[in-house]
């Protein structure tokens, strides 16, 4: 005969707590962003696609998802190879340098706006030297994408340290013993085991690009159909009192933020199945 153990479970039951999770991100998720497709309804299909496709918009599609995508894949190598540093070596400051890279978290997104605009413009500490070889950054795509990798570094890195830390470095010892070279055990052994981590810093990089406004306003010049990014145009129409406009825009960078969102965790989710398979 065989007896179920129960065990008491610290948090309530399945029901209860699903209830509240339901709840919860119905109240902050589900119904704020139900508003907008009800505000959208209230538009003529001709009439969306007029405002969603304008030059103009088209122009801002563009430069925000071309900066974040390119931001997303800067701090997708730079943000593996800083966090292979805070967890493979020791160095003096160690601590502090670990502590800065969740400066961008804390930072105020107009501050490190500013701070980036100070300087890299035309009297800038940076940009007056750059400028001289023939790079201008401030009030260019450049400078967007600069202040997107900026705030999309930490993500990579946070997301990368804890399955480093799990890495044993016996496995890469064991392949050089074997005669591995450095670019075999990296591709065949770690690069495996480190796609879903890697993915998903990726698409939480590239997700906080699309939706940053504050540190890019300062130093992108806000120039239509040259550095003018779409939640800003958004906001613009907010002040014309362009509420429907406003509303389409955030619908349309809705659906694609999620759509993309969604192929990149489903690109994350096969990885790290065929990852546990090869470790079965």
């Amino acid at each position: 005969m065989v007896t179920r153990i129960q065990t008491k479970r610290a948090l309530p039951g399945f029901g209860l707590s699903l209830g509240f999770t339901v709840l919860y991100l119905s109240l902050l998720v589900l119904i704020p962003l139900a508003t907008i497709f009800l505000k959208v309804s209230t538009l003529s299909f001709g009439e969306f696609w007029q405002i969603a496709t304008t030059p103009r918009v088209l122009a801002a599609y563009r430069l925000s998802f071309g900066a974040s995508l390119a931001a997303a894949f800067i701090n997708l190598f730079f943000g593996f190879l800083v966090a292979w540093v805070l967890v493979r070596y020791r160095f003096p400051c160690k601590r502090m340098a670990d502590a800065l890279i969740d400066l961008p978290f804390a930072l105020p997104t107009a501050v490190a706006g500013i701070s980036l605009t100070t300087v890299y413009s035309s009297n800038g500490w940076l940009g007056s030297w750059l400028e001289r070889v023939g790079v201008k950054v401030a009030y260019t795509p450049l400078g967007i994408c600069l202040a997107l990798v900026f705030i999309g570094l930490p993500f990579v890195v946070r997301t990368m340290q804890p399955v480093l830390e799990e890495l044993e470095p016996e496995l890469e010892e064991a392949a050089a013993c074997m005669g591995a070279g450095r670019g075999q055990i990296f591709f065949r052994v770690l690069l495996p085991g480190l796609w879903p981590s890697l993915l998903t810093g990726f698409s939480l990089a590239f997700a906080r690009g699309l939706g940053e406004y504050g540190s890019i306003v300062f130093i992108a010049g806000n120039l239509p159909f040259s550095t003018e990014i779409v939640p800003l145009l958004i906001m613009t129409k907010l002040d014309q009192f362009d509420y429907k406009g406003a509303t389409a825009l955030a619908l349309v960078m809705l659906l694609a933020s999620f759509t993309l969102m969604l192929l990149i965790n489903s690109l994350s989710h096969l990885a790290g199945k065929k990852s546990h398979r090869a470790e079965v």
